[in-house]
């Protein structure tokens, strides 16, 4: 496949004022629950929250998905850009965006990601999608006529693009905000017309960019681009998906850990000579953090244990089941536990590693669950192998942090003014910031 030099594009962004990024920028709408936006939002009137979770703004028992749900979503996204809030920039931009959590930073690219590329696999997925979740987020982008949740898109190596990326956080940022949980969110603009062709020219030359996160967004985006098609001509940014673009290599995976509620009817001794089948067990001293692909942590009864796959157990050459996660399924999960469906079965539930291993201490003390298993980190070498493959991983592999924020900015669908629908770049000049 050739490289598409349409891949991405500048858009013109529709974002808060500097002054109000603090108040405006939430959390992304799928890792709360609608009471925790509700608790989140209180007293934060321009919280993004309102126009991601607008439930919150409802009666508690209001069906989620029910159509005044997404008017009122945008009835409150409305009111945020006629209020001055939100203002578009006048000319099609890239943005950087940089995230620092802790001592780990990655710096990104803001862009309209191509839905062509997307269709013809030059944006590649490794996630199969729920339709119900792909209808909300086309229900939500149609109400407002804009993508406000960012797809989390990874990019091969390349010097040149980190380089061009890197040189426009030299000047002052739009948007610098530390959320409440510690997370600082960095937003620059990048208007210069040759810095708009030469980031187009170096992304454009990528052999693939990746999908790590967003396969539903991504999806919605291309059913709404769609049927716009099938209705009219369809503006440059309605064939596009709002992307936010890090170098692979600055990307960080936490675990996935999982928690069973029972042993399949075995009692533990007999459980533990059935994993010893397939595994070398080791009792350990404390909480076990796999240091390597092929082994994993178990707590059970109140105890530790480090497992390592048995030698020959490993399928190296195939990118799927070579994951850990993929491991633990076909030699635990499945023979011993008699779990074959990760997807709709609901003895087997998943812990993200930003909740910590106390998290599986908890979970398997009070009760709750039989036994909890610690997982290496899928790498994102192994998320694109899977995906240049043409295959799925299976659910919950991969745990991204830090995450995106909602709000800082949005692909609003209209004709953008001064923008070709091709890849030529219209007139710019310098961005305001009301």
């Amino acid at each position: 496949m050739s490289p598409d030099p349409c891949l991405i594009r500048p858009f013109a962004g529709l974002r808060p004022r500097s002054a109000d990024a603090a108040a405006v920028a939430a959390p992304p709408y799928d890792v709360l629950s609608s009471e925790e936006a509700r608790q989140a939002a209180v007293g934060k009137p321009l919280s993004f929250l309102h126009v991601s979770k607008a439930e919150i703004d409802l009666p508690p028992d209001v069906d989620h998905y029910a159509p005044e749900v997404y008017a009122k979503s945008a009835e409150n996204f409305r009111r945020l850009i006629d209020s001055g809030v939100l203002h578009r920039d006048p000319c099609p931009c890239y943005y950087a965006y940089r995230l620092v959590m802790g001592e780990h930073v990655q710096t990104g690219l803001v862009a309209a990601a191509s839905i062509a590329a997307y269709e013809s696999n030059h944006i590649r997925k490794h996630e199969f999608t729920r339709p119900d979740k792909e209808d909300d987020r086309v229900r939500q982008i149609e109400a407002l006529n804009a993508q406000t949740g960012p797809v989390l898109l990874a990019h091969p190596d390349s010097a040149a693009a980190e380089r061009l990326v890197a040189l426009a956080t030299e000047s002052v940022p739009v948007a610098d905000v530390t959320a409440d949980d510690g997370i600082r969110h960095t937003l620059w603009i990048i208007d210069q017309a040759a810095s708009l062709v030469q980031i187009s020219e170096v992304f454009g030359a990528m052999p693939a960019l990746y999908i790590a996160d967003g396969h539903h967004r991504s999806a919605a985006a291309a059913r709404v681009a769609a049927a716009r098609r099938s209705r009219e001509s369809a503006s440059a940014c309605a064939e596009s998906f709002l992307a936010v673009i890090f170098p692979a290599a600055q990307m960080q995976i936490m675990d996935y850990n999982r928690v069973v509620r029972d042993l399949n009817g075995l009692a533990e001794a007999a459980f533990l000579r059935e994993v010893g089948q397939r595994y070398t067990v080791s009792l350990a001293a404390g909480p076990v953090r796999p240091e390597r692909s092929g082994v994993c942590g178990m707590y059970l009864g109140g105890r530790w244990y480090r497992l390592e796959l048995r030698p020959g157990l490993v399928p190296l050459s195939d990118p799927v089941r070579r994951l850990d996660v993929s491991m633990l399924a076909e030699q635990l999960l499945g023979p011993i536990l008699a779990i074959t469906d990760l997807r709709r079965d609901t003895r087997v539930d998943f812990v993200g590693g930003i909740r910590g291993l106390k998290e599986l201490e908890r979970r398997v003390n009070s009760g709750e669950m039989a036994a909890a298993f610690a997982m290496y980190p899928t790498q994102m070498a192994d998320l694109m192998a899977v995906a240049d493959a043409g295959q799925v991983m299976p659910p919950k592999s991969t745990w991204f942090e830090p995450k995106l924020a909602d709000g800082l900015v949005s692909l609003v669908l209209d004709p953008d003014q001064g923008y070709s629908p091709g890849c030529g770049i219209g007139s710019t000049g310098l961005a305001s910031d009301n």
